[in-house]
């Protein structure tokens, strides 16, 4: 019985979505599918618009066989760390063979040439990336210069500078080289396999002809009426890019946006300044990025507002982001550093499976190296330390998006204790 494995976030799940499990399955000769997914939080350092229950009914509905959470704290973390915490909990699940992602292209050979050249970081490398972070630009331009121009200077080099610009110029390649490259330093067994993405670019954020990137569906259900009327005026917007399975699905709880967490942002930097906590000891906060912080921290904004307020050609709105994410869910330098030392994953927490797929939860159980969490109330019989303290992290991050759900929507569901694993 053949596995594989996808890493995603669904926010929201949508025919291309639907398309890529079907895909995977089909690419990879596998009876099943297992989606890693974000929890109730995103890579971007945002709230997912739906709930991690919701959005795991909506894979379910669409072809995924097996739901397993995302650790929260490599959830709202950079693409590398979001990959090595994905690549390592697919393969510590034993079973799963293959790892299928989306790419500009479909061709799988580019990517992991350009995901080796990243995870050797030769000296050569290292001098470009730092030449480029002191000229003012972000890692992760930085980082793409480097590989350009030494594409354009180093004899043999086994991409040419036009082909590896277009490779590093999509969030979904970016992406798909971070897996290869956690794949590579990991030593993990798993297949990496990608498919061309269909649709709308990544960040476009327009509805039009074809199917609509996720960007564009936030951006619909985030703004005008959505909230108070979200099925009667847009479902047959929606309908030419969600599945029919779960179109439904879509007006059954409010969609929640970055700006919902405007209050509690600035409850929590007025709490933490008077007890005089540095905000640089939070993971992403730079020194840089405290000091301006405290500068301006009582020029009250909502979320959006303070990302301006911290914005420099070297801090990119997701980092920044990120960063007040990392601040309000109380995740710090040295928790990150823990939890990696753990291995990125050391439990895997079920958040949901079909009942005709039994037999592969089944199967995992008795291959997987880590322990199968399936009941929040049973996790501290079976984790201690480190691997406890990521699940309460995953507990309070769900906590605090249920509570912007009571309070400004008067939306109330089942808590983390209550809340059973979604079975369809």
């Amino acid at each position: 019985m053949k596995l594989t494995g996808i890493i995603a976030e669904y926010n929201p799940f949508h025919s291309g979505h639907e398309f890529h499990i079907k895909k995977a399955k089909e690419l990879t000769d596998s009876g099943f599918c297992v989606v890693v997914m974000s929890g109730d939080f995103v890579q971007r350092g945002e709230p997912a618009l739906y709930s991690k229950y919701l959005r795991t009914r909506m894979a379910l509905c669409c072809g995924a066989d097996l739901v397993v959470e995302l650790p929260s704290a490599f959830a709202v973390s950079s693409a590398e760390d979001f990959a090595a915490c994905g690549v390592s909990l697919l393969t510590a699940l034993g079973a799963v063979d293959t790892i299928c992602f989306g790419s500009e292209d479909g061709q799988v050979r580019p990517i992991l040439t350009a995901a080796s050249l990243l995870a050797e970081e030769s000296p050569a490398f290292s001098g470009l990336l730092d030449q480029g972070l002191r000229q003012g630009l972000s890692w992760p331009q930085a980082r793409n210069h480097a590989l350009i121009q030494m594409a354009g200077t180093v004899p043999d080099f086994p991409l040419q500078p036009e082909s590896l610009d277009r490779l590093l110029g999509s969030p979904n390649n970016l992406l798909g080289i971070e897996y290869c490259k956690a794949i590579i330093r990991s030593n993990s067994h798993l297949k990496p396999v990608t498919i061309k993405r269909m649709g709308q670019g990544y960040h476009d954020r327009e509805l039009d002809q074809g199917q609509a990137s996720a960007s564009a569906l936030r951006r619909l259900l985030t703004e005008g009426n959505a909230h108070t009327d979200p099925l009667s005026s847009l479902s047959s917007r929606l309908s030419a890019h969600v599945p029919p399975a779960v179109l439904s699905m879509y007006g059954t709880e409010p969609a929640v946006g970055v700006n919902d967490l405007s209050g509690l942002l600035n409850y929590t930097l007025l709490t933490m300044t008077s007890q005089e906590i540095d905000f640089s000891s939070y993971a992403d906060v730079s020194k840089e990025m405290a000091s301006r912080l405290r500068t301006r921290l009582l020029e009250y904004e909502n979320w959006e507002g303070r990302i301006r307020q911290l914005k420099t050609r070297q801090y990119t709105y997701t980092r920044i982001s990120r960063a007040l994410l990392h601040i309000l869910l109380g995740m710090t330098d040295q928790d990150m550093a823990q939890y990696k030392s753990a291995g990125y994953a050391p439990y895997a927490r079920i958040l949901g499976f079909k009942k005709d797929s039994a037999g592969l939860l089944s199967m995992i159980k008795k291959q997987s190296s880590i322990p199968l969490i399936t009941k929040t109330a049973d996790a501290p019989r079976i984790l201690t330390g480190t691997s406890l303290s990521m699940l309460k992290k995953d507990i309070y991050a769900t906590h605090i998006r249920q509570a912007i759900l009571a309070h400004t929507y008067g939306y109330r569901c089942r808590n983390e204790y209550t809340q059973p694993v979604c079975i369809i």
